[in-house]
C-alpha cells in the first residue's frame, strides 16, 4: 500500500507542480515580481490573506499592490506619512487598516536591518527548527512598541497549537527548490527537509482519506504527523506533496 500510495502521490505532484498551477492560486501574487524583497513581502501578505475564495484573495492582493504604487518594497522603505492615507481603505475579511499599517511598519523596521525576511525566522545563534522558527517569528513580529493587539490573530504560532497553515505555505513558497517554476527557492538557511505541511481543510480531508493522518483533531501535531508520514516518501522534500493533496481536494474533489 505504501509503495502504491507513494506512486499515486508522486504522479499528482507531477500533475499539479506546474506553471499552470500558478494562475488560480495566491502564489501568483509574488510571481508578479522579480526583486527578492517584493517577492517576500507580497508572498507573506498573500499567505496572510489566504482565507476565503482564491479569486477574492488574488483580487485583494492586487488591490493592495496598487495602493503601494506597484512597488511594495520601494513604497515600504521610502514612503512618507501622507502616503499611508490611501491604505486606510484596504480591508479583507477581518484584516483592516490597522493591520495594514502595522505590516508596513514591521517590514520597514526589518528591512532597515536585514536584506531578507528569512532572517526573521532564524533563531539568534541557532539552527532552524519549525517550532522555534515559527514561534520566534511571531514574537519578533509582535515586538514593536506600537503593536496593536488586534493584529496578533493574523500570525499564528505552534505554541498556540495552530497548524500555522499560512506561515507554512509562505515558507514552502520561499524555501522549496525545483525547476518547476511554482515555488521560488530563494531562501537558503532553511532547508526543504525542515518544512511542515500547510494543513488546510482540503489537505486535511484528503490526507485523512488516505490514512496519512490518524490524530482526531486538527492542530500543530496533526501537521507534524502528516509531514512525518510524507517524509517516508521523500525525506528531503516532504512538503512537495502539498501539491498532490491540495490538488486532489480542490481540483478533483477527492
Amino acid at each position: 500500500m505504501t509503495d502504491n500510495l507513494k506512486a499515486f502521490l508522486d504522479a499528482k505532484v507531477a500533475q499539479y507542480n506546474q506553471p499552470n498551477f500558478i494562475a488560480n492560486d495566491p502564489v501568483c501574487i509574488p510571481h508578479m515580481f522579480s526583486k527578492k524583497q517584493d517577492i517576500e513581502i507580497m508572498g507573506f501578505w498573500a499567505a496572510t490573506l489566504a482565507w476565503g475564495q482564491r479569486v477574492t484573495i488574488i483580487k485583494k492582493c492586487k488591490e493592495l499592490i496598487g495602493l503601494m504604487d506597484g512597488a511594495p518594497y520601494d513604497f515600504i522603505i521610502n514612503h512618507k506619512e501622507p502616503d499611508l492615507k490611501k491604505l486606510l481603505s484596504f480591508k479583507h475579511r477581518t484584516f483592516n487598516d490597522v493591520d495594514t499599517l502595522y505590516f508596513i511598519h514591521f517590514f520597514r523596521q526589518h528591512y532597515e536591518k536585514f536584506e531578507s525576511l528569512e532572517d526573521a525566522f532564524i533563531p539568534s545563534g541557532g539552527d532552524y527548527s519549525p517550532f522555534r522558527g515559527l514561534g520566534g517569528f511571531r514574537s519578533y513580529f509582535m515586538s514593536l512598541p506600537d503593536f496593536p493587539q488586534r493584529t496578533k490573530k493574523h500570525v499564528s504560532s505552534p505554541s498556540q497549537n495552530s497548524t500555522c497553515k499560512r506561515l507554512n505555505m509562505f515558507l514552502r513558497w520561499m524555501v522549496r527548490k525545483d525547476n518547476n517554476g511554482v515555488d521560488f527557492g530563494i531562501w537558503n538557511k532553511i532547508k526543504p527537509a525542515d518544512l511542515i505541511m500547510p494543513c488546510d481543510l482540503h489537505v486535511d480531508r484528503v490526507a485523512r482519506k488516505l490514512t496519512l493522518i490518524q490524530r482526531k483533531q486538527t492542530d500543530w501535531q496533526t501537521a507534524v504527523e502528516l509531514t512525518d508520514n510524507l517524509r517516508q516518501f521523500d525525506p528531503a522534500d516532504p512538503v512537495k506533496y502539498d501539491f498532490a493533496l491540495f490538488g486532489l481536494g480542490i481540483e478533483e474533489k477527492f
